[in-house]
């Protein structure tokens, strides 16, 4: 028996959350390379351009995940890592805060007050996403990890991304990692805007579509998910 594993209450449910345009009302993917444009960090005329069309890709469904991450991640190696962290600070108050909304904070807040085990998963990289995760007053955090070296971020990318699948595998990974599964749970939780999603939404008792996009506003019409919006 492993005297480490976590203590899971009998009664204990699982909410997991995304990020991006569910809990916030916008992407902090696409605005961290915005921001770092606007602090003088990126080129806008290169960089903008094919943030859009990665952006686009998503949306769409046809996002070459590991192109996307190259891309995206590259800027974290051209700086100290106190720098980033100074500027993520920064990211914070004058664009994150301000698409946190009270409704999503009411979510989190009642899964919270029910005992539930709350996690978000994203797609995007853990640097961004984990100080926004805290905020929300969520300890858990699954998201696309950047790799480290000797403290500093290499451009590249340390295991599963975290989308689509990758979603399925890194939960399944976590859960392990407590001596857990997804069927411990009698009820999970899965709260989402995006169509990219669906493998991991069909597995949890209860998927909830966040203003979700049209195909997963049709699909979750279809199977009777509930539509929900957490816009103020």
């Amino acid at each position: 028996m492993n005297q480490n594993a976590p203590t899971l209450h009998p009664a204990q449910n699982l909410a997991l959350f995304d990020l991006d345009n569910t809990l916030l009302s916008g992407d902090s993917d696409y605005n961290w390379s915005l921001f770092l444009i606007q602090e003088g960090l990126l080129d806008e005329h290169t960089h903008k351009t094919r943030n859009e069309q990665f952006y686009l890709d998503y949306k769409n469904g046809t996002l070459d995940i590991y192109a996307f991450l190259a891309f995206q991640l590259q800027p974290l190696s051209r700086h100290p890592r106190a720098l980033l962290d100074e500027l993520h600070q920064k990211y914070m108050d004058r664009v994150i805060r301000p698409m946190m909304t009270a409704k999503a904070q009411a979510l989190v807040d009642q899964h919270k007050a029910q005992g539930d085990l709350c996690l978000v998963i994203t797609a995007t990289n853990s640097f961004v996403t984990k100080p926004i995760a805290a905020a929300y007053g969520i300890e858990h955090l699954i998201g696309t990890d950047p790799e480290v070296k000797d403290g500093e971020f290499t451009g590249g990318v340390a295991g599963v991304p975290s989308f689509q699948q990758g979603k399925v595998t890194r939960l399944e990974q976590w859960l392990s990692a407590r001596n857990q599964q997804l069927s411990d749970f009698k009820q999970s939780y899965f709260y989402s805007d995006s169509h990219n999603d669906l493998p991991l939404m069909k597995l949890v008792t209860h998927p909830v579509a966040v203003d979700a996009d049209p195909t997963l506003a049709a699909y979750a019409a279809e199977q009777g998910w509930p539509h929900i919006s957490l816009r103020n």
